[in-house]
């Protein structure tokens, strides 16, 4: 893995007639910053469209989420912990109020639930697909997505409810902890450090990282079958998650052993009090 220091990489070569890009993105953050730099702006406005994981633009795919985050079978978290337990979890979802209430979680996936708790002290969160989203919107770049819901939410539906109620038991005991580790990993993405974010990626101290080849590695390369053709179709800014970036089954390498030839772009955000003096001036 080369030691450049961006998340945002451009894609030539391949018989390409136009560059096109990929970017790592983290799906949630403290609104301050999901932030775009100049240059990821500037990939946007060079490229005709825009492909998420998922098609963040398209309501009915959306709205299908509330079909497929349930366990199948009508199995409920209750029957997944002990009664002690399972009072830990709903003690904590009563005490840190959420926009879904606790009777509704009874019978979502519980990995689904882990990654609503996020672990931020911040007042208002964002994500930077949304960002990129709203400046794609603002010249009509298509918004596209690699996967659908329903296959995404199938991947949990692979990792037994009662791992995944652990985890959010592991969570809910030692919620300081999994605080710390949330800031680590937005300070490492800030740093744009993808060595460290292959780190964080395959480390788990929950057992989860036994299913990194069906989060992460089989995704990859269940994209890669689309993007050789995607690519040539037009020029696209590509935006996944970073962790599917970095490591010799990431995509930056996935795409170079296609054959494609990836340029590190400098992708430096300004700081907020930057922002203010440019307006000033």
């Amino acid at each position: 893995m080369r030691n450049d220091k961006t998340l945002l990489w451009q894609i030539t070569g391949n018989g390409l007639k136009k560059p096109s890009y990929i970017f790592g993105t983290m799906h949630l953050l403290c609104e301050d910053d999901a932030r775009l730099s100049p240059n990821l702006k500037k990939a946007i406005a060079e490229t005709d469209q825009i492909y998420f994981e998922l098609d963040l633009d398209d309501m009915n795919e959306m709205m299908s989420t509330l079909k497929y985050i349930r366990m199948h079978d009508n199995v409920k978290l209750s029957d997944l912990l002990t009664t002690e337990e399972y009072d830990r979890i709903k003690k904590y979802f009563n005490d840190h109020p959420s926009m879904i209430p606790f009777s509704m979680m009874e019978r979502i996936k519980p990995y689904m639930l882990t990654s609503l708790l996020g672990g931020f002290t911040c007042e208002k969160t964002d994500g930077m697909e949304m960002s990129i989203m709203n400046e794609a919107k603002k010249s009509n770049k298509e918004i596209k997505g690699l996967e659908t819901t329903e296959y995404q939410a199938s991947l949990f539906d692979s990792i037994p409810y009662a791992q995944q109620a652990k985890e959010l038991l592991n969570y809910v005991d030692s919620s300081e902890k999994y605080t710390k580790s949330t800031e680590e990993l937005v300070d490492v993405y800030k740093n744009q450090d993808l060595k460290k974010i292959e780190e964080l990626t395959t480390k788990s101290e929950s057992g989860m990282d036994q299913y990194l080849d069906l989060l992460v590695f089989n995704r990859n390369q269940r994209w890669m079958q689309n993007l050789n053709m995607i690519l040539r179709d037009k020029p696209s800014l590509i935006a996944v998650g970073a962790g599917h970036l970095p490591g010799d089954r990431g995509m930056l390498s996935l795409l170079r052993k296609a054959g494609f030839t990836l340029k590190p772009i400098e992708n430096v955000v300004p700081t907020t009090k930057e922002k203010v003096e440019t307006k000033s001036s």
